[in-house]
């Protein structure tokens, strides 16, 4: 941890200034070798924090490029160290040539995600913080953005503070009592009222651990499942959706014969689409693979939206109802009715027979007439409560894992509470509840569950 690092914080070609970050000890001093200041001389050591310098950066007794640097001083910076940015122009070479410049005078390029892993070293954010700036990074929609910044400000970090600091109470009353058990006369926990902590504290990680799969969907997206025969408009309803040429679209069947799969954001939701190969009995080894497949991704789906012929309603849900159908339960199905520009009768004539829930649709995928509506039922379909900033999502597996353990443990305190057993025994049980929670915000982690955290970051983060 004593040594200053470096990195381009910017992404390449993403603008015309980048930033280099320069955290540690060292950072002042090292700067201050290859940049000098335009006016009066000032060197960074001196300057105040929160201040900007104008200068060049010099290398090899060539001039680089003209900068600012910003300084932050320990501990009020991202790391918590001493901390120089510098703003230079976004060519590559200069970029480049700035960092060769820094290493050459005692700098080490930072590893991924190893600004952020200083900051939670340093006590500047817990882990869970830490993990939302990756988020914040990737955030690619309204809902994505909100989540992420509410876990930055600590929002989850705080119910956490909460409940640890409710389950030590009790713990503490436990404790105690053992620490008289020779005086067996001696209840320094009201029983009862243990009983209605343990069921508030229970009715709060359980809340958490349920809205991980809105988290989840909010995160990684929907995943929307296009099933169908062969040839019933799926490739090409999925090129429509999606605004490109995503699928290959033929009028020979079995085109695709792999899972395709492509995300838009509608309305500030992201849908995962993936489109699958048209099911049908076959001979050909590729394309029963392919159907396997389309199986698989219909599992896995939280919307499907089954294509079909509307010249051939009757003779394809006949075909597929035995299979399609058993697979859908508990999932959102929406009949999609292709190709209305050929059909000659009411489209729902030969609909009968699905779930009362069962959301259907007449369109037209190759002149992307009824599109929008589709787009409109997806949103519908999503069913994503409206976030404020004081929401409190879990969109992390790590955190969902963590939670749904300590869930299993308090579960158990409350039924030894509930059958009298030995405080030891409810004890432990609290320990373990205590220790899962405390896993999410970083303070019983290890260095293999850091490494694999930070290795995810982007370097410069």
């Amino acid at each position: 941890m004593n040594e200053t690092i470096c990195a381009i914080s910017t992404a390449p070609g993403m603008g015309g200034i980048a930033v280099i970050r320069v955290s540690g000890e060292n950072a002042f001093a090292i700067c201050d070798r290859i940049f000098k200041a335009k006016r009066d001389g000032k060197c960074l050591q001196t300057q105040k924090a929160y201040t900007l310098l104008y200068g060049t950066i010099c290398y090899n007794q060539e001039t680089i490029d003209d900068v600012i640097a910003a300084v932050f001083r320990s501990p009020h910076s991202f790391t918590g160290e001493d901390t120089v940015e510098i703003s230079c122009h976004g060519s590559v070479y200069i970029q480049q040539q700035i960092l060769q410049a820094l290493i050459a005078n005692g700098c080490r390029l930072a590893t991924p995600g190893e600004f952020t892993q200083r900051a939670f070293m340093n006590g500047k954010m817990d882990l869970s913080q830490a993990e939302a700036v990756a988020d914040l990074i990737a955030s690619s929609s309204a809902g994505q953005h909100r989540l992420a910044m509410n876990q930055m400000r600590g929002g989850f970090s705080r119910e956490l503070k909460e409940l640890r600091e409710k389950l030590l109470h009790i713990t503490s009353l436990m404790e105690l009592e053992l620490d008289f058990s020779d005086h067996e006369e001696l209840e320094f926990a009201d029983r009862q009222e243990l009983k209605e902590l343990a069921g508030e504290i229970e009715g709060v990680i359980s809340g958490l651990a349920r809205s991980f799969k809105t988290g989840n969907a909010i995160k990684n997206g929907i995943p929307v499942a296009i099933i169908g025969e062969t040839n019933a408009g799926k490739s090409t309803l999925l090129n429509a959706l999606v605004g490109e040429e995503r699928a290959i679209v033929s009028d020979i069947h079995g085109t695709t014969r792999d899972v395709i799969e492509d995300t838009i954001n509608i309305n500030g939701i992201v849908f995962r689409f993936i489109d699958t190969a048209g099911i049908r009995e076959t001979n050909d080894t590729i394309e029963a693979l392919g159907i396997e497949r389309s199986f698989q991704a219909l599992n896995k789906a939280d919307i499907v939206l089954w294509v079909i012929d509307q010249t051939e309603i009757d003779k394809q849900i006949a075909a597929l109802s035995d299979r399609v159908l058993p697979a859908c339960n508990g999932k959102t199905l929406i009949l999609v009715l292709n190709k209305a520009d050929l059909a000659t009768s009411a489209a729902s004539a030969g609909v009968i027979g699905f779930p009362e829930n069962t959301r259907i649709i007449s369109l037209s995928a190759k002149w992307k007439e009824g599109i929008e509506k589709l787009r409109s039922m997806l949103v519908e379909a999503a069913n994503l409560p409206d976030l404020s900033r004081n929401d409190i999502i879990v969109t992390n597996v790590r955190h969902f894992e963590a939670l749904s353990r300590a869930l299993d443990s308090i579960h158990r305190v409350q039924e030894g509470l509930n059958l009298e057993l030995s405080g030891d025994f409810i004890s432990q049980d609290l320990r373990e509840c205590i220790f899962h929670l405390s896993d999410i915000v970083g303070e019983v982690t290890t260095h293999e569950v850091l490494g694999t955290i930070f290795s995810k970051f982007c370097i410069g983060k």
